[in-house]
Formats: structure tokens, C-alpha cells, sequence
């Protein structure tokens, strides 16, 4: 069990999703979040840059950091950003929350799960 109250209702939220949507990204996402703290994915933006085409969505399941730059307008979509990578971003693109993505596109669509 998660002692982060927030991440916990989160992963609750995103089974939900996944269920009531039928699409299994969200599902997935749930898996990588419920791993323990020392697990969590960190990714940073020059790896997000490389795997990510222009008006895509990157949805990282743990944390952005701040090395390198974008190159192309894309918007990430995290659990959380380092505050020099979510400055980076929103330069070049949009940096959103995982809670955002999750209303903004309940489908998954153009999404691509880095990490």
C-alpha cells in the first residue's frame, strides 16, 4: 500500500478509467505508478524528444527531469516534473499532470507511454 494519499486515490482513478473506457494504457499506467517509489520511472526530456513525434502526447509514468530540450511541439504528460523541466517544456510545448491527460482524453488517443 502507497503511504502518497494522492497516488494512492490516483491509481484507484485510473483503474476506473481503464475499465470504463476499455483501454488498457491507462491500466498499464496504473501498474508503473504502483511500483514501489524506488522504481518509478524518471525520464528525462532529451529521451522524450528522441521517441516522441511532433503534436504527440508523452505520458511518463513517474517523473520528467530536466536534461536536454525539445526540438518538436509535443505535450507531456507526467506524474510529476522537476520544476527546470516542467520551464523547459512549456517553452516548446505543454507540460500537464497525469489528472489533466486523464479528463482531457479518456480514449488514450495519440498517446505514446514512454519510460
Amino acid at each position: 500500500m502507497k503511504t502518497n494519499l494522492q497516488l494512492e486515490k490516483t491509481l484507484r482513478e485510473l483503474r476506473k478509467l481503464s475499465n470504463k473506457e476499455k483501454v488498457n494504457l491507462w491500466k498499464r499506467v496504473s501498474y508503473e505508478l504502483g511500483k514501489s517509489t524506488r522504481k518509478m520511472r524518471e525520464v528525462n526530456i532529451s529521451k522524450i524528444d528522441k521517441y516522441c513525434n511532433k503534436d504527440e502526447i508523452a505520458l511518463v509514468p513517474g517523473k520528467v527531469l530536466g536534461e536536454g530540450k525539445l526540438t518538436k511541439k509535443i505535450t507531456v504528460a507526467a506524474w510529476k516534473f522537476s520544476k527546470e523541466a516542467q520551464s523547459k517544456i512549456n517553452k516548446d510545448g505543454e507540460a500537464i499532470l497525469l489528472k489533466e491527460l486523464m479528463a482531457k482524453n479518456p480514449k488514450g488517443k495519440k498517446v505514446r507511454l514512454i519510460g
